[in-house]
């Protein structure tokens, strides 16, 4: 049942004639109007995303019909351009993302000072990229121009150098030299297959390079999530995109949105470790399910606050990961890419039949990453390098008709008191 939405304070006019402004709301119509974590309330209006149970769609084109006929590249275009590009529509816009991948050098002077604190533990690929995009402002000659121009111009900006910022940092990470720092990979490649030659120093084959295509495009947008509502309020305050999506970055990081994924990937590497490649497929994993669920432990990449009978991206990414994974001939963690398949079925089979939950599209993101070799703590960057499409779009929107976001809260402090009573 749909939360309630808040009472419409009544107007009135004034002396003139003219509407007056509505007064503060009661404590009554507030408490009223309460929606913990704002479930069920309706926080804005968008052209970019439509979240139904049965579709997700993009600008008017279903998930569904994108990931089979579409590449990432025109997904972003959609997205920020606002419709489907025609052929020199596309041509032009890779040709403006590519000639911008490459890094600034301050920013690339940042990421490789960066290897101490990501081998202490202080920070996390996630903060690393949280910085650099901070950094990338003051290298932006647009960023304080909340223009739509340069909003666009920022917006691909940031879309061809996050990539980057994600190859470079797995290259400091491993003690490698940096790969194509020059011209921010290599000109060749598509943005998806750019992004995992970056990281890895290896060109994919094809299938690789598609199944990580796909990803992007399930990932790009999702309407007003946590990160791109982030990046609302942010923008609402007519503040520039870079601190927008700095927030957002923010945002997304916590493992109860973007940081899903990873957590879903490191639960499938702890039930194997405790029950052993020969225990997938046997009761010793239902009997480690039922041990989660008597301690109520939550088990990340499972269920969705908006979709109630499954989400529509799982299924895509699944086959797709799946299907990569059976032409994989070396061990992941011990075994071979198609038993941690194998194992995710049977745990997503166990909290269909034992709790009603349907997987998100981070649980199957996990495995299919994994099996491509593509370091865990990597995950939520790569969803970064996608999701910044729907982020900037959505910024841009907020600027084209703003409002300020400020919602109210019900008081629940002590009474009032005097100070020197």
């Amino acid at each position: 049942m749909a939360a309630p939405t808040a009472p419409m304070p009544s107007s009135s006019t004034n002396n003139s004639g003219a509407a007056a402004k509505p007064g503060p709301m009661s404590a009554a119509d507030k408490q009223a109007a309460f929606s913990k974590g704002l479930e069920g309330v309706v926080g804005g209006q968008t052209g970019i995303c439509s979240i139904e149970q049965d579709k997700l769609i993009y600008r008017g084109y279903e998930i569904h019909d994108l990931a089979a006929h579409a590449t990432f590249e025109e997904v972003a275009f959609l997205l920020l351009e606002g419709h489907k590009p025609g052929a020199s529509e596309l041509n032009r816009f890779k040709g403006e993302v590519i000639a911008e991948r490459a890094l600034h050098p301050t920013v690339v002077s940042f990421l490789e000072s960066s290897a101490g604190w990501l081998a202490s533990g202080r920070a996390v690929p996630m903060d690393v990229l949280r910085t650099a995009v901070s950094i990338l402002g003051h290298t932006d000659p647009d960023c304080q121009d909340n223009s739509p121009a340069a909003n666009l111009r920022k917006a691909k900006r940031l879309l061809a150098k996050i990539p980057t910022i994600v190859g470079h940092m797995q290259n400091v990470i491993d003690g490698r030299a940096i790969i194509g720092q020059e011209l921010g990979g290599d000109p060749a490649l598509s943005h998806a297959a750019n992004l995992l030659y970056m990281m890895t120093g290896h060109r994919p084959t094809a299938q690789e390079a598609r199944v990580m295509d796909v990803s992007l495009i399930l990932y790009a947008e999702h309407e007003f999530n946590a990160s791109t509502f982030t990046s609302r309020v942010i923008a609402g305050t007519l503040s520039d995109m870079h601190s927008a999506v700095s927030g957002a970055i923010g945002a997304l990081k916590g493992p109860l949105h973007g940081g899903a994924n990873e957590a879903a990937m490191d639960m499938l590497k702890e039930i194997l470790a405790d029950v052993g490649e020969k225990g997938i497929g046997t009761h010793a994993v239902d009997e480690w399910m039922d041990k989660a669920f008597a301690s109520k432990r939550k088990l990340m990449g499972f269920g969705h606050r908006v979709y109630k009978n499954g989400d529509h991206r799982a299924g895509i990414l699944h086959a797709l990961g799946k299907k990569n994974a059976a032409t994989k001939h070396t061990l992941y963690g011990g075994i071979p890419a198609s038993k941690w398949f194998e194992l995710g079925e049977q745990v997503q089979k166990i909290m269909l039949t034992k709790k009603n939950i349907h997987p998100n599209v981070d649980f199957p993101c996990g495995m299919t990453y994994f099996t491509m070799s593509i370091p865990v703590p990597q995950y939520t960057p790569i969803f970064v390098a996608s999701r910044v499409t729907g982020w900037c779009a959505h910024v841009m929107e907020q600027h084209s008709d703003n409002r300020l976001i400020r919602p109210l809260s019900i008081y629940t402090g002590p009474a009032e008191k005097k100070w020197n009573g």
